[in-house]
């Protein structure tokens, strides 16, 4: 089973940023071919798509809420790939979620949570008003 982490996420107030970064926990793993998405759940509500990136890093896909806001990228050499979150607000309140895509999964597919057969535990993003 292939085991992912997510790290940065904190505390901070509306209007500031936030860099979130993902990576496999054991070395033998690793994200190169493969599309990867960010996720969030807010406290009673239903896990939603946040962003993903094709396997080769050529096209990114955001949802409309974060779109403008967020950019998220990958570092294959680095096996990591990050989401940096900027002009935060009390809406982004969530535990985020780090996904490797199956390997057969079409970039069609990639705001579908069924995509993603593997994720980190989620890091925990809290702005305050």
């Amino acid at each position: 089973q292939v085991q992912l982490v997510e790290s940065g996420g904190g505390s901070v107030q509306a209007g500031g940023s936030l860099r979130l970064s993902c990576a496999p926990s054991a070395r033998s793993e690793g994200i190169r071919g493969y599309t990867m998405g960010w996720f969030r759940q807010a406290p009673g509500k239903e896990r939603e798509f946040v962003a993903a990136i094709h396997w080769n890093g050529a096209s990114t896909e955001y949802a409309d809420s974060v779109k403008g806001r967020f950019t998220v990228s990958r570092d294959d050499a680095q096996n990591t790939v990050s989401l940096r979150m900027n002009e935060l607000n009390s809406a982004d309140t969530a535990l985020y979620y780090c996904g490797r895509g199956s390997y057969g999964t079409g970039w069609s597919s990639r705001n579908n949570i069924g995509s993603y057969d593997y994720w980190g535990p989620g890091t925990q993003v809290t702005v305050s008003s």
